[in-house]
């Protein structure tokens, strides 16, 4: 059970923070404030490894990246990709491949008719024309319209389901026990929108091969979350936060609680275990 409490410093400084975006560092109006830049600018400045893990494709990282200088990783698309933010290139790849995502659409076009697909790609994104976009992408050039079977022609890194009515939670319920031997599914909005990645792909996974190849070890990583797509790093973690607006699981998962993403939470506990 969470603890309520804001007060857990460890004997010595976390090598790795590992934090999410939306929901969790962010306000929510997308904005990162002025408290927030500074607490993790403290953080590299004391020599520890800052990654910021979310479900955003690369293609949503650009403002945070200006905001950050261009500064360290971002482990994106639930852990399908991992991205430099000084070059802001793709590094490293997880994707599923035609098959699979064709075998995913056609078990849940059957048993969930009222779903709509949109794929997320390496460099871009496309959608059938019935998936009702998010204010992300409602105005954005680029983004393609296209039949089912150009949908799923090539190698993606996140596969979106959207059913119109739906709970979120009751969605993962079925879409997981449909395709679950597939994809890993999650979900990271109020929508009922299924976010599914290669099969064993999380924001888990991804920031554990992170933290092998810098030798660093889960009890020395503290991460921040607020959403399902959030649990399996929040686990695997050493120490856990949740933000106090995080969905109902997340906030009965992990090991503490701080404030909420407008009140600056993930900044004030950098700000504890970072103190001089």
């Amino acid at each position: 059970m969470a603890s309520p409490h804001l007060h857990h410093r460890p004997s010595q400084l976390p090598r790795l923070i590992a934090t999410d975006l939306d929901g969790t560092a962010l306000r929510s109006d997308g904005t990162i404030s002025p408290r927030t830049a500074a607490a993790f600018a403290t953080v590299e400045q004391a020599g520890s490894t800052l990654v910021f893990v979310t479900g955003r494709p690369p293609r949503w990282m650009h403002t945070v990246a200006d905001v950050l200088h261009h500064r360290g990783l971002a482990i994106c698309a639930n852990g399908a990709l991992v991205y430099d933010l000084h070059t802001e290139t793709i590094v490293e790849s997880h994707l599923i491949d035609p098959p699979t995502l064709a075998e995913t659409v056609r078990r849940l076009r059957f048993e969930i008719p009222e779903l709509t697909f949109a794929v997320e790609y390496e460099g871009g994104f496309a959608h059938e024309s019935a998936f009702r976009l998010g204010s992300w992408d409602a105005d954005r050039i680029g983004v393609a319209s296209v039949r089912a079977p150009t949908l799923i022609s090539r190698p993606c890194a996140k596969l979106l389901a959207l059913h119109p009515s739906m709970g979120p939670d009751e969605l993962y319920r079925r879409v997981h026990a449909l395709v679950g031997d597939l994809v890993t599914a999650t979900h990271s909005s109020g929508r009922a929108l299924m976010e599914m990645s290669a099969h064993g792909i999380t924001k888990a996974s991804a920031l554990a091969g992170l933290a092998v190849r810098n030798q660093i070890k889960a009890e020395e990583v503290v991460a921040f979350g607020d959403m399902p797509n959030d649990l399996p790093m929040l686990t695997w973690a050493g120490t856990s936060y949740a933000v106090a607006n995080a969905h109902p699981d997340v906030l009965a998962a992990v090991d503490h609680v701080t404030s909420t993403n407008n009140d600056d939470g993930v900044a004030q506990v950098l700000e504890r275990l970072y103190r001089n």
